[in-house]
């Protein structure tokens, strides 16, 4: 199997990484999401928000607590820093 397979699979991903985490960030909305708001704010799939959330946990910018996500303070803090 060749790496180009899993660099498009990436790709495909970051848009709805970065809509999830744009989501999480916006404390307007709030700060504390459960999963299925997140499905039904972006109007994706459940498995891709499932995924999305799996890789932004696993990149150290988001927490889960049972059902509920939320923005770690390091992705916050990023995020205010208007780059």
């Amino acid at each position: 199997m060749s790496g180009r397979g899993s660099c498009v699979m990436a790709e495909q991903e970051q848009p709805a990484e970065g809509a999830i985490l744009g989501l999480l960030l916006n404390f307007e909305a709030g700060s504390l999401w459960s999963v299925e708001e997140v499905v039904r704010q972006l109007s994706a799939s459940r498995l891709e928000v499932i995924d999305s959330l799996a890789s932004l946990q696993a990149a150290g910018l988001i927490h889960r607590l049972g059902d509920y996500v939320f923005a770690t303070r390091a992705a916050s803090s990023f995020d205010r820093l208007q780059l």
